[in-house]
């Protein structure tokens, strides 16, 4: 579980492809503190650590796993939202966010108000109905509150601070990112369906 509070930015050093794509990516975290087995968060998509060096790991990709989200477009030298597994009694600044993505939206709209950027998101309709005004949503890793929903396009705010830590400050009209809907709405869903 984690919490979509992203705390290191991370950078693809090689991607390999033999059977599955194994993925190095540098990290400013202590990797002496990092387990093999342990689960990464990479751009939202949890991960599972098969090797380790002094300032990098190493991640199998699935198949499954690049058809149902925007890791197919990753490349050397790309920067990556990063978040390490929640552990009991951290603190749980963003919402509960399990790192199974749901699919991939895509960047639409972008514009200035303030320091803020207010970034326009179109999501596959069948995750659309998951998402609410105010509702939280974690994207490429980040939670984030909904601003305003209209169909299948929502809008969120990015702040300076966000922008700064993440990889948010470097999104464009046309990116795809990788939505994960809050497991609350998903369960009230399925829940109203089976009513």
């Amino acid at each position: 579980m984690f919490t979509g509070i992203v705390t290191d930015m991370g950078e693809i050093r090689t991607l390999d492809k033999r059977g599955d794509l194994r993925a190095r990516i540098a990290t400013g975290y202590d990797t002496a503190t990092i387990d093999m087995g342990a689960s990464i968060a990479c751009d939202g998509v949890c991960l599972t650590v098969v090797d380790l060096g002094p300032d990098w790991f190493d991640m199998d990709v699935s198949a499954e796993t690049l058809s149902k989200t925007n890791l197919e477009s990753w490349a050397p030298g790309r920067r990556v939202n990063l978040e390490r597994a929640l552990k009991v009694g951290d603190e749980l600044g963003g919402h509960i966010v399990s790192g199974h993505v749901d699919g991939v939206a895509v960047v639409t709209a972008m514009a200035e108000e303030g320091d803020s950027t207010r970034v326009t998101l179109e999501a596959p309709k069948e995750l659309a109905r998951f998402i609410a005004p105010k509702g939280s949503v974690a994207l490429n890793g980040t939670s984030l509150t909904v601003n305003e929903v209209d169909g299948c396009s929502f809008g969120i705010n990015f702040i300076p601070h966000t922008k700064a830590v993440t990889t948010w400050g470097q999104v464009a009209v046309g990116d795809r990112v990788n939505p994960e809907i809050d497991t609350l709405a998903r369960y009230v869903a399925r829940l109203a369906e089976m009513s």
